[in-house]
């Protein structure tokens, strides 16, 4: 198996759910499984991209939002063997007692610092005794557990250390590597990809028939009430759009995530999925053009963090799938370099302000700016490298636009949470 193979296949997880409640559940539903008796009281500690991005968000099963009642759901009725799933079986019981527990001052939230890391940390307290989970850099990494005074896993420190050494794997490849792997790997190597098209649509379908949604009922009735019309950037927008909608509000149907995001993940595929049926594509181009929109996003997230001020979803997945769109049209790593000069140039620096209904909209962005970027680079239409933040070879703009984010926003980043703040406050 080719290493990039791997590093897809292993970043891949399905999540229920905007995947930052969905930590927050896993961290506090796995600190919860090591004690007994009453539950007396949860604190949570995160950093500022999972406080903010969980703030106004949807949870799976439930009509309740936030960080306060991921962690009461996630106390209550957590089954932290499924990870990003861990609400899967919540029951309207659990989201009663949930709200007992928030309305009785017994969950605590706070922000820990401003930064693009990721970092959670459960800590519950019991009649029987108390329990602490530590999450680091991704949202199911656990690197210290302790229960009842005793130390039950310990693995930060080197963690640590590995992370500030090493050059993140996506950085040894330059864009005609990536490029020339999506041509050549094995078909059968990357077949699991189908698996995120199954998952994805499948969401997309809970979207476009749910009563609370509205978004995917005006994409649909845009594109003349049919899910795949002849318009490629409609049907594009439909099947994206439709299944982000879905997930933010916290429809029961998981996306499959990548780089730690169910909405990277989405933006990465969807809209291919609706190339490729219009065209008439077999799934292996389909395949092969989703594991490069994978590794082009990968490359980007790499830089900025995985949770930063700028909106990864629209900038890097997005910056993914215009790259993908070049390629399912006959294009080269030459265009594809020109396509990402005029994405970095476009939608670099679109804020996150949190899982919300808001990152749909951030979706429609990104399509019809991916569309718009990869048409343009086709014909030889970009924005010069000596321009703004457009470095001389596609490696360095990506490079750029990853710093933008981090450390290049932390100042935005602080003003977004205290907007978040004065508004819980009003």
């Amino acid at each position: 198996m080719h290493e990039l193979t791997k590093l897809i296949k292993d970043d891949m997880r399905p999540a229920l759910g905007v995947t930052e409640p969905g930590a927050i559940a896993y961290a506090v539903s796995r600190a919860r499984s090591y004690l007994t008796g009453e539950l007396k009281e949860v604190r949570l500690l995160l950093n500022s991209g999972m406080y903010k991005n969980a703030y106004t968000c949807g949870i799976p099963n439930s009509l309740f939002f936030g960080n306060e009642y991921a962690a009461a759901l996630g106390a209550v009725a957590g089954r932290p063997e499924k990870e990003l799933e861990s609400l899967a079986d919540v029951t309207e019981a659990d989201n009663a007692a949930a709200e007992a527990l928030v309305k009785a001052g017994r969950i605590h939230v706070e922000m820990n610092g401003i930064t693009s890391r990721i970092f959670i940390e459960a800590q519950v307290k019991t009649a029987d005794g108390e329990a602490m989970v530590r999450i680091r850099d991704s949202h199911t990494n656990v690197v210290r557990i302790e229960a009842n005074g005793k130390t039950i896993l310990d693995r930060e420190e080197p963690q640590a250390a590995e992370a500030a050494e090493e050059t993140p794997l996506i950085h040894n490849y330059t864009l005609r590597q990536i490029y020339e792997y999506a041509k050549t790997v094995p078909a059968e190597e990357i077949s699991f990809i189908k698996a995120a098209y199954d998952m994805n649509y499948a969401l997309f379908e809970e979207g476009l028939k749910n009563e609370r949604t509205t978004y995917a009922r005006h994409l649909l009735k845009k594109n003349g009430g049919q899910i795949l019309s002849s318009d490629e950037q409609k049907t594009a927008s439909l099947l994206c759009n439709a299944a982000i909608e879905a997930r933010v509000i916290g429809l029961d149907r998981p996306a499959m995530s990548i780089t730690g995001s169910g909405a990277h993940g989405i933006i990465a595929t969807m809209p291919l999925y609706g190339v490729c049926k219009i065209r008439g594509l077999e799934d292996e181009a389909l395949y092969r053009a989703t594991a490069l929109s994978y590794l082009i996003c990968m490359y980007i997230k790499e830089y900025s963090g995985k949770l930063s001020a700028f909106c990864g979803c629209g900038i890097a997945a997005g910056t993914g799938m215009a790259c993908a769109l070049v390629y399912l049209w006959g294009g080269d790593d030459q265009m594809m370099a020109k396509t990402i000069n005029n994405m970095a140039s476009s939608i670099t620096g679109m804020i996150c302000h949190g899982g919300n209904k808001g990152c749909t909209m951030k979706g429609v962005v990104a399509v019809d700016a991916a569309f718009q970027s990869a048409e343009l680079g086709m014909n030889g239409i970009f924005i010069d490298d000596i321009h703004g933040i457009n470095g001389s070879t596609p490696e360095e703009t990506m490079r750029h636009m990853g710093e933008i984010a981090s450390p290049g926003m932390t100042g935005t980043e602080k003003t977004i949470v205290d907007i978040l703040q004065e508004k819980g406050r009003a």
